[in-house]
């Protein structure tokens, strides 16, 4: 496993081109566009592999993250960060020592299902115009289990935190200031765990991610304007759409 991304095949130019794209969409992410983070996911596993593209992605990540943190900080609500936080360090520890081996078709078809399952009912809840929020802890339990276990393994935290903030009906700046916040900490947590204990970070994937800064930044400035032109309503909708389309990128990657 530690020579792992010393294996990693040389790309060609277009394939730099499609990798700073992948770039840009984890900028235009982090700046609150959520739900596109599948296909970052998919995009970097074609271009390096799977196990080796989750270590190039979580730096890129972080770049993001505190990008976030520093826009949107005044906007988190913390009752929601506290509610996932310790459920999703339980789910990374899952995920570190038992998402390694879980058979990846079965991971796939689990993950999208339940992503599938999640925005149907939420669709169904927006058009009967359902304002009751789930109060239960297991809910946020559950949610928080699934986003740590599958950020571990595949940095797909995402549509769960989606799904669990748009049940919450946060507000967008709310919605993207706490996922900010609970996402610099969780993807911090993750660090140790793919340079030690994976060897998913190493020198190699540290001068990708350099190459790749620009992407990031370009895709955070595109991000704020589209978030300065979206409603509220327009917002959760858009949320749902891209959350779907990402869960049926996972299950076809």
């Amino acid at each position: 496993m530690s020579s792992m991304l010393l294996e990693v095949p040389s790309i060609s130019w277009m394939e730099w081109i499609a990798a700073l794209l992948a770039a840009m969409i984890v900028g235009i992410g982090k700046a609150g566009i959520k739900g596109i983070d599948a296909i970052v996911v998919t995009i970097l596993a074609l271009l390096f592999g799977s196990k080796a593209s989750t270590g190039i992605l979580v730096p890129m990540l972080i770049v993001g993250d505190v990008f976030a943190v520093v826009y949107y900080h005044r906007h988190a609500q913390w009752k929601y960060f506290w509610q996932l936080l310790p459920w999703m360090v339980t789910g990374i520890l899952l995920g570190v020592w038992f998402g390694k081996d879980l058979p990846e078709n079965i991971f796939q078809l689990g993950l999208a299902a339940i992503i599938l399952i999640t925005v149907a009912l939420l669709f169904w809840m927006s058009k009967r115009k359902v304002t009751r929020v789930p109060t239960h802890w297991s809910f946020g339990g559950a949610f928080g289990l699934a986003a740590g276990f599958t950020t571990m393994v595949g940095n797909l935290a995402g549509a769960f935190a989606n799904v669990f903030f748009l049940a919450m009906q946060l507000p967008k700046n709310a919605f993207v200031g706490t996922g900010a916040w609970l996402f610099l900490f969780i993807n911090v947590f993750k660090l140790p765990f793919h340079i030690f204990v994976w060897h998913t970070i190493t020198r190699e994937s540290i001068l990708i991610d350099l190459k790749l800064f620009p992407g990031i930044v370009a895709g955070l400035g595109i991000g704020i304007l589209l978030m300065n032109r979206i409603d509220e309503v327009v917002f959760r909708r858009l949320i749902l759409i891209l959350t779907a389309i990402g869960a049926v990128l996972i299950l076809f990657r």
